[in-house]
């Protein structure tokens, strides 16, 4: 009875959604209700606990192997392993939905426990705005999306998880990632929430800029765990492809570190109202776009989910419904907004601005690369294929202003930054670039252009940060130094954290797309291929079994000019449920470069075997460099500010729209 169990908590859980935790709470704030207003925490804690179980009750059946359960009998099988088991549950359409509905419900309370010290009429209309997107997520997945469908009779054995997901990778992958889409929803209800209630202060920036921060470190990690994933499951060696799916979660990410500058001066100046709520409102909807791209069929991707065209006009609706709402909402109370203080054309708060205008429109470059073909083909006017040619054409010249940004925008003051000043400022900065820079190319042993432009701007990103950190100790004696450092906030140290993130995954990106090594062999065993420095002998190929699979596995033994030698196991396996050939990469990790094999198939009867060798140099530092960025939101939230009491008081529309002291 488990399944049904689960079925049942998932329509008391829409039930709640729909009366106690958003109708009611709405209603009440607009009339006064306190004990309407009240039971939206209520509603969203017991929504939780009611999604928690029918999320329960779906892993039960794919770990007792209840293959009553329809989609336990396609995603799993009696010798899947027991992770593999956990991680089956979201590896489909239907849980994926469900994992979606669980986090969403996971940040609704979340917002109910850490959301005391704010008004209550506040309070339950963002549990209110997240209870009515909740609302949409679990009709779509009762009505479209059933994941208890049972199976009459029971089978006596599963299929097979795709084999692509059986990976660790895949069990973090999708719940960091759901993480970051999901947690976007915060700060569009908090956006939401300040339009209804004619709000839009600078107060509501500092009670929602945690959660955005949260998310989007969440969401960093999610792309980088996942960009990994594809570089050592694939076996083509790279680790963006520029994917349809891969853009749908990159999308929300540059809005997102849009939005987040955006409540930065929001909080700090009372500027930029209107570019944060219209940013949390696109930061929301590219989420749910990505939603759509992968589970409506219309995508054909290693990422994607579904082939239902009719889930996807279903989320089409859903999508159309979200955004069409706030927008609305958006031109209703746009006008009445008074923006905050003044600044000038020399200021953080312009080059902030240039930044964030440089970040939506890399967003809309590529959402247009991703959608346009998709467009054309529903239209039956052509099939065309938009690839990586096409976006690093256009968007590394977008994005090269935004890395000069970073580092005139740390060193800018708010308000009015004199030129000279500023000048003073950066000399010394540039400077010290351009000598690492030229460093960097003579260590490397290339005088190739794009090299240097963008070895320089990773340079500069680095040491402006450090001119920044120099700049609060000036005038000060060696012995406060300490203390001048400790009165600097969370975010500030967050900041430099994370920029020192983008200029460590910008060195790694262009080192290992300008100096990297591929070679497409004949081996046999006993031969040896020269590779760069390193020499890769094929000492023998051997068969062994899996616990759901029996593979072929290749032993390479790799002589380097620099270090012993070290042996590489690859591998070409076959599940025996699912009868897929797949093949496991050979890595062998360092922090200056990656070793990396793809064996392929046979060759003359197999005598010998096609092999693909890689030598790619700084390659972990594109994922290094995404955690340092992680972290950095981590230490935001740590921000002292954030933990203090917010006066409770409510304004009339219109009344609270200047700036915040």
């Amino acid at each position: 009875m488990m399944p049904e169990l689960g079925h049942f908590a998932l329509v008391l859980a829409l039930m709640v959604a729909l009366l106690p935790q958003s109708l009611m709470p709405l209603i009440g704030a607009a009339r006064g209700n306190a004990r309407w207003v009240a039971m939206a925490r209520v509603a969203a804690l017991v929504q939780l606990a009611l999604v928690l179980i029918a999320y329960l009750c779906l892993t039960l059946a794919f770990v007792r192997d209840d293959f009553s359960v329809e989609l336990a009998v396609r995603h799993s099988n009696l010798d899947l392993p027991l992770p593999y088991k956990f991680a089956a549950v979201w590896g489909n359409h239907e849980g994926s939905i469900l994992l979606w509905a669980l986090i969403l419900a996971g940040w609704t309370a979340a917002v109910a426990l850490r959301s005391r010290q704010l008004p209550p009429e506040l309070t339950a209309r963002v549990i209110a705005v997240m209870g009515l997107i909740s609302v949409g997520v679990l009709a779509f997945t009762l009505f479209t999306s059933n994941p208890f469908t049972r199976r009459f009779p029971p089978a006596s054995d599963g299929h097979d998880l795709n084999p692509l997901l059986q990976d660790p990778g895949m069990i973090f992958h999708p719940p960091l990632l759901y993480m970051g889409y999901v947690g976007f929803s915060v700060a569009f209800a908090f956006a939401a929430a300040a339009l209804i209630s004619g709000r839009l202060d600078s107060t509501w920036a500092r009670w929602s800029r945690p959660w955005t921060t949260a998310a989007w470190m969440f969401l960093t990690l999610g792309i980088a765990l996942g960009s990994a994933w594809a570089y050592y499951e694939l076996g083509w060696g790279g680790w963006w492809f520029w994917d349809p799916v891969e853009n749908a979660s990159f999308l929300p990410w540059l809005v997102g570190t849009a939005l987040i500058h955006s409540l930065a001066v929001t909080e700090k100046r009372g500027s930029f109202k209107m570019w944060t709520v219209l940013l949390a409102i696109l930061a929301f909807t590219l989420s749910l776009t990505g939603t759509f791209l992968v589970r409506s069929g219309v995508i054909t991707s290693v990422h994607a989910f579904a082939t239902d065209p009719a889930r996807g006009v279903a989320i089409l609706v859903f999508l159309c419904l979200v955004t069409g709402v706030s927008l609305a909402l958006f031109a209703w109370r746009g006008p009445r907004v008074r923006e905050g203080g003044s600044f000038d054309l020399v200021s953080r708060e312009s080059f902030l601005l240039v930044n964030n205008v440089v970040l939506v429109v890399a967003a809309a470059v590529v959402l247009l690369g991703t959608v346009y073909p998709l467009v054309l083909d529903a239209l039956d006017l052509g099939k065309i294929s938009v690839g990586p040619a096409y976006f690093n054409t256009v968007l590394l010249p977008l994005l090269t202003p935004a890395l000069l940004l970073m580092g005139v925008a740390s060193l800018a003051r708010w308000r009015r930054s004199p030129v000279a000043e500023l000048a003073l400022r950066l000399r010394w900065a540039l400077a010290a670039s351009l000598a690492l820079a030229a460093g960097a190319m003579l260590a490397v042993g290339s005088a190739r252009p794009q090299l240097a432009v963008y070895l320089f701007l990773a340079a500069w990103v680095v040491t402006s940060s450090l001119a920044a950190v120099a700049g609060h100790l000036r005038g000060s004696a060696v012995t406060r130094w300490v203390d001048r450092l400790s009165a600097q906030t969370g975010s500030w140290y967050g900041m430099l954290l994370a920029h020192l993130g983008v200029a460590v995954f910008a060195i790694g990106v262009t080192l290992v797309s300008h100096l990297e090594t591929e070679q497409e062999l004949r081996m046999e065993v006993g031969a040896t291929a020269q590779v760069g420095r390193h020499a890769f002998t094929l000492e023998r190929v051997d068969n062994v079994d899996g616990p759901n699979y029996a593979a072929l596995r290749a032993r390479f033994e790799v002589r380097s000019e620099d270090g012993p030698p070290v042996e590489i196991l690859a591998e070409k396996r076959l599940y025996r449920a699912s009868e897929t050939s797949m093949t496991e990469v050979g890595l062998r990790r360092g922090l200056l470069r990656d070793l990396y094999i793809s064996l392929g198939e046979p060759l003359d009867g197999g005598r010998a075997w096609s092999v693909r060798i890689y030598v790619k140099p700084f390659v972990n530092w594109i994922w290094i460099g995404c955690v340092l960025m992680a972290l950095g939101g981590l230490v935001a939230l740590g921000d002292r500010r954030y933990r203090l009491h917010v006066r409770r008081r409510e304004a009339p529309v219109g009344a609270a729209e200047g700036v915040a002291t």
